[in-house]
């Protein structure tokens, strides 16, 4: 009996080591990812990708600016404002400021008069967003050999031609830009040569973007040229396929 009581500690004290070091079955971690603070998204419709960036957060004397662009390819298809001071200059600038980038397709636009401010910080947010746009892909260059059908290409995006109207200042024409059933850009092919023209174009361009319809308002000073644009805006929504 003696014998057996020193047997049984020894067995004991070797269990021991083997308890104290027996591996852990919580196997639970945590790795906490943080997300880049702004990602260009990019979204692929109908063979045409478009790229989403927002630029950078302007603060200005009258509130923070911040636009966010998207792009068709290489192209600016469209602006909105993600932040803008609630002044009444700066509604009524921001139409204008996106017409003007619309048609220059850079940030090289002038500022609108009234609203400096805004129209400084819509231009630096604006540069921003097009220093931000990522080049495209190698992958988009690798599968260009598998083309997207006409069909499909047709259905994403859809230029048409207005009529051309001619008025007593001269010759009036739109091309509209569809995607899908939005329009989406519209651009003049012809237009009177006159500075109440130009000056009414971007007014006309941004309230038809705003409106969606050729059911727009008439730029004062620039009547005849406006009629001349709604009836050849009009035309180009009725021969959209």
């Amino acid at each position: 009996m003696k014998r057996a009581i020193p047997v049984l500690v020894l067995t004991v004290a070797g269990l021991i080591p083997v308890w104290r070091y027996a591996p852990s079955t919580d196997t639970s971690s945590t790795t906490e990812v943080a997300e880049p603070a702004s990602t260009p998204s990019t979204s692929s419709s109908g063979g045409t990708s478009n790229q989403v960036v927002a630029g950078s957060t302007i603060k200005t004397e009258k509130g923070p600016v911040q636009v966010e662009v998207t792009f068709d390819g290489d192209k600016i298809s469209s602006v909105r404002m993600l932040q803008q001071p609630n002044h009444p200059q700066t509604k009524a600038a921001v139409p204008k400021l996106i017409a003007e980038t619309l048609e220059a397709q850079s940030s090289d636009i002038d500022a609108v008069s009234g609203a400096t401010i805004t129209s400084e910080g819509y231009v630096e947010s604006l540069q921003a967003a097009i220093d931000a746009k990522p080049a495209p892909s190698s992958s988009s260059s690798s599968s260009s050999s598998s083309s997207p059908s006409p069909s499909a290409s047709a259905a994403a995006s859809q230029v048409v031609a207005g009529s051309a109207v001619d008025t007593e200042k001269g010759t009036v024409q739109v091309e509209v830009t569809f995607e899908g059933d939005k329009i989406d850009a519209v651009r003049m092919l012809q237009q009177p040569n006159h500075p109440q023209t130009k000056a009414a174009v971007p007014k006309l361009i941004a309230e038809t973007l705003e409106a969606q319809s050729s059911d727009i308002d008439a730029v004062s000073g620039a009547t005849i040229t406006s009629e001349g644009y709604v009836e050849s805006l009009q035309a180009a929504i009725d021969a959209k396929g």
